[in-house]
């Protein structure tokens, strides 16, 4: 979904909480597998990953137990602000482990303490209330008998027991103060959970059917059948990133006997209250409630018991998103009679086939640099989430691949399905094959689908962008991969071209746009309906570079998904479409204001009306020097800044296609490369913020691509590291991931293009694995010298680019190259690095290709 906006880092200041970190042994136990595989010959690479990593900072980030794009994720819920279940702050309480959680997404309901409505919602909490949570199970101690056991959500509330918390890719684990011990594993709909409870003591449960993240329950069923031991519950559910109105449907089977090794002793329901409504029904197996019209809290669940005082139970769950009965089949057929150490073993294998992808030089990379590398391509195949099989509404019994959570294509198509593109095409053609399917389905591609629903549209429709770039690198093998290019294309045809009636949840606000060639402030639409704001910023999103919303993030996006269409068209020889979309691609420059000054600068991105006059917006204004703290950056509508989630500042620097004329607006090169750095040196510059991604590698188009090598390296050890608080904000489903491995690895893409920026990278040597192609490419850095892996890089410390040798023919450019030279034939790759700086401060033969100087002439 969206990132956090500037004020992020000030309400971080405000909580002044005392951090708890997870447990010390996560730590110790990775940083020495990194020491141990130096020399190891069966490397396993899920030693590697620190799950925690982005689990404080609202960063977002999901820990639970998961396999490769996953449906369940097991993780506990926590009281607060937690988006994802999980926080480490030690200040909050867990309310129950669930099975059903996103990583990543944005806020949840719990509002963060000390913070006005106003900041707040600045922060995304009056739009991102955080998602799923549903079917939460807490153990429970209740020595006085069933009557007295806490099921309601303030009673049962527990603190965990400090310094407890563990976890790795297929695993969680966290301890409560009363000494119970819950672990999780899983597979791709089911999974096993394991309480470990005090010696002697009688283990009870507590199992919800109403409660959510969102508090979002709008009825449902559940019923006990105590002979088979099993409890079946589902109802609806309220979206965690759009309409109100709009309700999902989710589905769990919970097996409480494991295959006879367990006896149930009691067993009932109970429902409560705020208000002091807090009753049991001993031996009852029924609910079947409808929504609470009236409103107000709302639960309800089972309550059960074993005989026996065993001191560990196991549980069996699958969840599903169309019935109960595929929800209990999801765990006979994907766990059945498994024990949790095999399912556990099953999802550690998954994850290796998926981090090995990439291999670095473990025994002389930087142990940070390895444990950041691997734990971002963990959650780079965390989400989205493999629904196929469950789907429901419009796509119910699609035969077509099913992703969910898509938060949202604005915050990836930059960095996460490019990476994606270099060695999994086969699950990329997977998800660009459901987001055509929801063209078919719907009319219009998805934008931010979550929970199998419409969620609200940031930027237009960034899925152009996404399918683009599908297309661009992967034509060839496009149809033995499922794939219909043609039917792809009027996908994206439909986005630029159709207006929707709704285009707050998918589309664009095409008529108006192609009207004025810019999306107007305050104008008559009286073909379709949605929120009239971030037009600066929907302008540059939309065709060319024009947002469809007010945000500057947006503005900058329709303008460029009209380029993704455009090279689209090149490649499927669209002559009439080229020209049409080529022309709409420079409409970013219709909302550039070349009387605006700020900071002794001139020229910025602005909204204007109708009219053609421009509306002055301060490009200070929703940037991290704003002071105003009742300013609405957001999806309010009373956000009247133009731009969404950020300032003019950042927004004027989004034209990733046509960077040269971008350069020549801002007065040249020199010019260009003065404002760069003050944007940077001033605090304009937000990392945690989508937009911003290319910036530090705005250098290599004013030909002084030594200055990228440094910002870079300023960026990562600013805002990164390995510890929870590492993230720069929310992960957005692993775009910061994603930036992050792009940086680290020396390189930057250009979506919808086949076009890579070339920087240093952090490490002396790796290889990417593309199975499919069948092919293999090695990066290695001549001269790497791991002092340079820090904030500053030292005088005389190697670390710029000398060369660039691709299969024994040097380069003509230090700055680029092309995918198909590079990783479609594989080989081998040289990037000589050097101290002297003055030496090299230039691309060589050519700088990054723009649009408007010829550039992206031919697809390849």
């Amino acid at each position: 979904m969206t990132v956090l906006t500037p004020f992020l880092f000030v309400a971080t200041s405000l909580l002044s909480l005392a951090y708890a970190q997870p447990s010390p042994d996560v730590q110790k136990r990775i940083s020495a597998a990194i020491k141990n595989a130096a020399n190891a010959t069966n490397v396993d690479y899920t030693e590697f990953v620190n799950v925690f990593i982005g689990t404080d900072n609202f960063g977002d980030v999901c820990p639970g137990a998961s396999i490769p794009f996953g449906m369940v994720k097991f993780s506990t819920d926590l009281t607060g602000y937690a988006p994802a279940g999980y926080v480490t702050d030690p200040t909050q309480k867990i309310r129950g482990l669930s099975p059903l959680h996103d990583s990543g997404t944005g806020s949840s309901l719990g509002m963060i303490p000390s913070l006005s409505l106003s900041r707040a919602s600045k922060l995304g909490l009056m739009y991102c209330k955080g998602t799923y949570g549903n079917f939460e199970i807490l153990p429970l101690l209740c020595p006085d008998g069933f009557d007295t056991c806490t099921t309601t959500l303030d009673s049962r509330e527990r603190f965990r027991k400090n310094n407890t918390d563990d976890a790795s890719p297929g695993y969680f684990a966290q301890t409560l103060d009363n000494g119970i011990m819950m672990e999780a594993t899983s597979t791709r709909r089911a999974g096993l959970e394991r309480f470990t409870f005090p010696k002697g003591s009688k283990p009870y449960f507590v199992l919800d059917l109403a409660n959510d993240l969102p508090a979002s329950f709008a009825g449902g069923r559940m019923d006990i059948d105590p002979d088979l031991g099993r409890i079946t519950l589902g109802g609806l559910w309220g979206s965690s990133f759009g309409p109100g109105q709009f309700h999902y449907q989710a589905f769990a089977c919970y097996d409480l006997l494991d295959g006879g090794k367990q006896q149930l002793s009691e067993y009932g329901v109970w429902t409560g209250d705020t208000e002091g409504l807090d009753a049991k029904g001993l031996g009852m197996t029924h609910l079947n409630l409808s929504i609470n019209l009236i409103g107000g809290v709302y639960q309800s669940g089972a309550l059960f018991s074993y005989e026996g005082n065993p001191s560990q139970v196991n549980i069996r769950v699958g969840v599903s998103f169309r019935s109960v009965e595929q929800a209990c089949l999801n765990a006979e057929t994907e766990v059945g009679n498994s024990t949790f150490e095999d399912i556990m073993a099953q999802s550690k294998s998954l994850w290796n086939e998926k981090l090995s992808k990439v291999q670095v030089d473990l025994a002389h990379t930087p142990a940070n640099v390895t444990e950041l590398l691997y734990s971002s391509l963990y959650r780079a195949s965390l989400t989205p989430n493999n629904a196929t099989d469950e789907t429901q509404g419009v796509f119910e019994n699609t035969t077509y691949p099913y992703f969910d959570s898509l938060y949202c294509s604005w915050d990836t198509f930059r960095t996460y399905y490019p990476l994606m593109s270099l060695h999994s095409p086969v699950e990329f053609a997977q998800i660009v094959n459901s987001y055509i399917d929801g063209y078919r389905k719907r009319g219009w591609m998805p934008e931010c689908r979550a929970n199998n629903l419409p969620g609200w549209t940031q930027g237009g429709s960034s899925g152009d962008v996404i399918v683009g770039h599908f297309a661009m690198t992967y034509h060839n093998e496009a149809a033995a991969l499922g794939i219909d290019l043609e039917e792809l294309y009027a996908a994206m045809i439909a986005d630029g071209d159709v207006n929707p009636p709704e285009w707050n949840i998918q589309g664009r606000q095409v008529n108006v746009y192609k009207q004025y060639g810019y999306v107007p402030f305050a104008v008559l639409d009286t073909m379709s309906t949605g929120r009239q704001t971030r037009e600066g910023s929907r302008t540059l999103r939309w065709d060319a570079l024009w947002i469809h919303y007010s945000q500057s993030l947006i503005c900058a996006q329709y303008a460029f998904e009209d380029f993704a269409i455009r090279q689209v068209a090149l490649l499927l020889d669209k002559t009439d479409d080229v020209a049409t979309y080529t022309n709409r691609s420079f409409f970013y420059r219709n909302v550039w204001d070349p009387t605006v000054t700020n900071d002794g600068f001139k020229g910025f991105m602005q909204k204007r009306f109708s009219n053609g006059t421009f509306v002055y917006t301060d490009p200070v204004d929703c940037s991290p020097n704003d002071n105003d703290t009742s300013r609405d950056c957001s999806l309010q509508d009373d956000n009247i800044s133009g731009f969404y989630e950020s300032s003019s500042w950042e927004y004027s620097w989004f034209a990733p296609h046509d960077t040269a004329h971008l350069i020549q607006l801002m007065g040249g090169n020199d010019t260009f490369v003065q404002r760069l750095d003050h944007f940077f040196n001033a605090g304009y510059y937000l990392a945690g913020n989508e937009p911003s991604f290319q910036t530090p590698i705005g250098y290599h188009y004013a030909n002084t691509p030594t200055k990228s090598v440094d910002r870079v390296r300023d960026v990562v050890f600013t805002n990164f590291d390995i510890t929870p608080a590492g993230l720069p904000g929310n992960d957005d489903q692993a775009a910061m991931a994603t930036l992050l491995v792009f940086h680290l690895l020396g390189l930057y893409p250009v979506p919808s293009t086949t076009q890579f920026l070339i920087l240093s990278p952090f490490t002396p040597q790796y290889t990417i694995h593309n199975s499919y192609l069948n092919v293999s490419t090695t990066i290695t850095t001549k001269n790497f010298d791991a002092r340079s892996v820090q904030k500053t890089i030292p005088k005389g410390v190697a670390a710029y680019v000398k060369s660039v040798t691709v299969n024994g023919q040097v380069s003509p450019s230090k700055c680029h190259f092309d995918f198909y030279d590079v990783f479609r034939l594989g080989g081998e790759v040289v990037i000589e690095v050097t101290s002297d700086k003055n030496a090299v401060d230039d691309c060589g033969a050519s700088v990054p290709e723009s649009l408007s100087t010829g550039g992206f002439a031919q697809p390849r």
